[in-house]
């Protein structure tokens, strides 16, 4: 019997006892077993660290079991948005109630969902999540507030019944659901026709050719602001309970830093030669996102049903309970199809438009930094013109279809699903795409996909301490290119000013938001996004200072940059073909390449 032999022995029916005592035989049967274990215990892993690199396709079951990740990772903001804007809305708190907010959560998840597989397919092609931005949600709060939209006064309990009358603005009878339909259609013609600017800017190539001008000492502040400036969004989920938070920071970092080398061994069986033997695998480093929110989600079913978290709304820790959101479960139907139009016909107005012109921008930004931040955290380089071209013109077409089918919100791209790659060290595109399929089908089955809106808030909250303080990481680390010991100590100064002005004046402007008064309401929607997103003051303070002082490109760190992001000084190096595999279109672009004018007209072309 063979080294391998002695872990686990499975009777083969078909074999003979006694069939092992040729030598010969045995030392074939070694070599084999060796061979089988090197096939499938040991995890791929790139040169940059990675398990799975971005053109690495793992088996189907990991695909599924990595998607769930960044699914559950995401339900927090995907879920979040909706039952947000659902009290504007005038949604009630009934049973009916609940079917709306239930299928407004489904419709985000199917558009999610699309918008992801648009993205990973034929947008930029990074590993990179589309979901719910929040920095459309003061515009569609704005146009909710507005007096024309006010909620009817003393709507009575279960009013989407047929048996209570309604009447619109014209004094026409309603049905109840036209109530909170006629306020969605508003927000979604301001989404779809504002989108259009996002489509037309990476159309244009306007976003590549901005992006000669933005070196390390811009991108910095906008990458790290992107994590810093959500401090207080974790710290909402987490004070809900402190202990569930920090057991899931606890238990995500134990799995993802200390147990990463640590291997589970597991019986496997060998169909060539079957016969079973023992495997191992790295579960620790593979799934800790997974792991961490199941453990403490699994804590707070416990403390649920045993009552040590309270059921009453009005004391601590009742928001900790696994049932608080339960009705959402029960009502919502098993299936449902979001399509276009589905509240109706999307209504356009001025005031509604120019307050979500202002949120197109800080998403594109947003996005602009997510992208460079996915890239390095996934093991390629920056990405080239052409795929943040690309990328932008693919995610206003998402942030289109989410106005047209009626999210309440426009998407972007997910912060907390772009550090996961640098926790999970998974960086697969196919990874992303199965997410995205995930996304669709547990929209079209509601009833199974809103069994993920009871993940309690200090759950969530202790995931996005790591997520975003990862994201803050990636950013700071682009200062490597930089001279940080130059005589003039301008580069300190560009990174100290605009940090500190992005957190300070997003923050100031997020708790002072009526103090903007300029006599014009549309101007002060605009101000008032525009300010309040850190990341975008922090990136116009840093690109402005960084291209007015003065400072030699090797101090600005643009030299060593440029080395590392353009494809021609990569020729050299052997990473172009990197590039090309990386950003390049999923079908032949050659035929293309010899029209000059052809690239010169679409810059989202390779």
């Amino acid at each position: 019997m063979t080294e391998h032999e002695i872990t686990v022995e499975c009777i083969d029916p078909v074999s003979k006892p006694g069939s092992y005592v040729n030598k010969a035989f045995e030392q074939e049967e070694k070599s084999t077993n060796q061979e089988i274990e090197t096939a499938t215990d040991e995890t791929p892993q790139s040169s940059s660290g990675l398990l799975y690199g971005l053109n690495d396709v793992p088996s189907w079951y990991l695909c599924i079991a990595f998607g769930l990740q960044h699914y559950l990772l995401a339900i927090g903001s995907l879920v979040g948005v909706p039952l947000i804007l659902a009290s504007m809305l005038c949604i009630p708190n009934d049973a009916m109630g609940d079917v709306g907010r239930a299928s407004l959560i489904s419709t985000t998840f199917v558009v999610s969902g699309a918008c992801t597989l648009i993205q990973t397919t034929i947008g930029n092609r990074l590993p990179i999540m589309q979901g719910n931005s929040f920095s459309f949600l003061p515009p569609s709060i704005a146009i909710l507030s507005l007096p024309h939209n006010q909620c009817p006064p003393a709507l009575p309990i279960g009013y989407m019944n047929t048996t209570v009358t309604l009447y619109n603005d014209s004094g026409l009878i309603v049905d109840g659901e036209e109530v909170w339909h006629r306020r969605m259609r508003e927000v979604q013609g301001a989404i779809a026709v504002a989108a259009i600017l996002e489509v037309i800017l990476g159309a244009t190539g306007a976003i590549g050719f901005l992006m000669r001008y933005i070196g390390p000492l811009t991108i910095v502040p906008t990458i790290t602001l992107i994590g810093l400036d959500l401090f207080a969004t974790a710290a909402n989920n987490a004070k809900v309970q402190w202990g569930i938070a920090f057991f899931t920071i606890v238990v995500l970092t134990l799995c993802s830093q200390y147990l990463k080398n640590v291997t589970i061994p597991f019986t496997k069986f060998s169909f060539h030669r079957r016969k079973c033997y023992i495997g191992k695998s790295g579960f620790f480093r593979m799934f800790p996102v997974l792991i961490a929110l199941l453990s403490a989600w699994l804590l707070c079913y416990i403390f649920t049903i045993t009552n040590v978290f309270p059921n009453d709304a009005t004391k601590p820790y009742y928001r900790a309970r696994t049932d608080i959101r339960s009705n959402v479960i029960h009502n919502s139907p098993w299936f449902r199809f979001p399509y276009p139009g589905q509240w109706g016909l999307p209504v356009v107005t001025v005031g509604g438009f120019i307050g979500m012109l202002a949120a197109i921008i800080a998403g594109t930004v947003e996005s602009i930094g997510d992208y460079h931040a996915c890239a390095r955290l996934a093991g390629v380089p920056p990405p080239p013109s052409h795929a943040l071209n690309r990328g932008i013109m693919m995610e206003g077409i998402g942030v289109m279809l989410a106005g047209l089918i009626g999210t309440g919100s426009g998407t972007t791209s997910f912060s907390q699903n772009v550090a996961a790659i640098g926790i999970t060290r998974v960086g697969s595109r196919r990874v992303l795409q199965t997410a995205g399929v995930l996304f669709m089908i547990l929209g079209y089955f509601s009833k199974f996909g809103s069994i993920f809106v009871t993940v309690p808030d200090p759950v969530i909250g202790g995931m996005f301490y790591i997520m975003f303080g990862m994201i803050s990481a990636v950013g700071l680390s682009n200062l490597k290119y930089v001279d940080l010991d130059s005589n003039s100590c301008r580069n300190i100064f560009v990174i100290g000013v605009s940090l500190f002005m992005g957190l300070s004046v997003a923050n100031w402007a997020k708790a002072n938001s009526s103090a903007i008064n300029t006599g014009v309401t549309e101007l002060d929607q605009i101000f008032t996004i525009i300010l309040s997103s850190a990341m975008l003051v922090g990136g116009v303070v840093g690109f402005f200072l960084d291209n007015t002082l003065p400072g030699t490109e090797s101090e600005r760190g643009l030299k060593a940059f440029n080395v590392h992001h353009k494809e021609s000084e990569n020729k050299e190096s052997g990473d172009l073909s990197e590039i090309d595999e990386s950003y390049n279109l999923p079908f032949p672009t050659t035929c293309c390449r010899p029209i000059l004018w052809f690239s010169r007209y679409f810059p989202f072309m390779p």
